[in-house]
Order: C-alpha cells, then structure tokens, then sequence
C-alpha cells in the first residue's frame, strides 16, 4: 500500500504508543502531538492525510481544534472519545469529524477505521461534476461555487459526490447512511442529518443555498444550483 501521513493527538502517552506502533505497522507515517495547541500547530501545516484526535484534551479539547481547524483545512479527522453518548458522537460530527472511535478500542479497529477514510479521501475516481453554479472534484477534494472555493469534510464531500453523481435521482436517508458508514453500524438519523446541514450551510454561504433539496418523506436530491 501507498504511505500517508497521519498525526495523532491525545495527551496519553500509552495510547499515543499502542497507536504509534500499530499504524506504523500498517504502512502509515505517524507524527504525535500530546495537547490540543500543539496538535492544531501540527495539523495547519497541511500536509497530513488524517488527522486522529482525542476529544478529551486538557487545555484546548478535540472539538476547539478541530472548529478552528475546519476553518481553513479539510483533512479529515479521526475522534477518539472515552464516553459513548449519542451527543458527543454527534458534536464531533457537527465539529467537522469525520468519524469516531469510542476508548477503550481495538487497535485493528482503528487501523481499519483509517483505511476506510484514506480509501474515499485518496482513492476516488470520478471527478468534474459539475451543476450550475457548483463545482466539485472528489479525486483531489475540490469544491466551488462559481470559482468560490468550499471547504468541505469527507464526509461532506462523499455525500455530495454521490447527489453530484445522480442529481436528479433521489437518495433515502438510509442509502446515504449505508454509503458513509456501512451495514453493520448502528447510526442515527441525528448524525447524517448533522453532516447535511453542515454541508448546506457551507454551501449556502458561498452563495448557492438552493443546492441540496429535500423530498418530505423520501430523501434527498441536488437541486438547481442557480446560485444567489
């Protein structure tokens, strides 16, 4: 496999260890940051493909950096959380992550966790889809809004690029939850809605509110993309 370049921030040093050497193993290079401060420092530097990122951080926790984050850099994140309420999970997501894994874990998870992001954020092929007003290029994470660029998680840019793809076929909430997580995860509709909102938002504020249209009681479909 092709190396990518992960950080990991978490103020433990044991779980900074376990997770060190289990990437490692997998192929990834690996840098560490121990506080949030230090971690978003590392992160702004743009050349990592993912970044793993404790929740539960002293000082400034994994939420604070990954919001400040998401303001300028799309790199995709990776939540660790020691608790297991709905809430936090959706917060992350809500904060611009694009999956969690819940402490104590399993080291293979996680590896597999990682995987599975790099593949959709590295590995797409299709690209140019344009409608309207909106651009977007999933093979290098590119979005625009005439010429606008949008910063968009991979979460978001998946969603997108699977509405992109068919703009006028109409996509259940239950095929897009599918899509991004899988069959055999147990996800809420809080949790997909949170990352639709997010990316409505992101695109309404660069001037095309009108590109994502919901069908009560259906789903979802792209919508016009006329722009303001």
């Amino acid at each position: 496999m092709s190396t990518a370049d992960l950080l990991i921030v978490d103020d433990d040093p044991h779980i900074r260890s376990v997770l060190r050497v289990g990437l490692t193993q997998a192929g990834y290079t690996v840098t560490e940051a121990g506080d949030g401060a230090e971690g978003l420092a590392k992160a702004q530097s743009g050349r990592f493909d993912l970044i793993i990122l404790d929740i539960g951080l002293p000082e400034m926790d994994g939420l604070a950096v990954c919001r400040t984050l998401r303001a300028t850099h799309a790199t995709p994140v990776l939540f660790l959380t020691a608790r297991q309420d709905e809430i936090d999970r959706v917060l992350g997501f809500e904060m611009g992550g694009d999956d969690y894994v819940t402490k104590p874990f399993s080291p293979r998870e996680l590896t597999a966790r990682v995987g599975a992001i790099l593949k959709r954020t590295l590995d797409r092929g299709a690209s140019g889809l344009v409608r309207g007003v909106l651009r977007v290029d999933p093979a290098r994470h590119l979005c625009d809004v005439g010429g606008t660029p949008v910063t968009l998680t991979a979460r978001e840019m998946e969603i997108l690029a699977h509405l992109m793809a068919k703009p006028d076929r109409i996509a259940p909430r239950t095929t897009l939850t599918d899509m991004l997580y899988g069959t055999r995860v147990t996800v809420s509709d809080r949790t997909v809605d949170s990352h639709l909102r997010n990316l409505r938002g992101k695109l309404a504020a660069a001037g095309c509110g009108d590109a994502i249209e919901t069908v009560h009681g259906i789903g979802i479909r792209m919508g016009p993309c006329a722009g303001s």
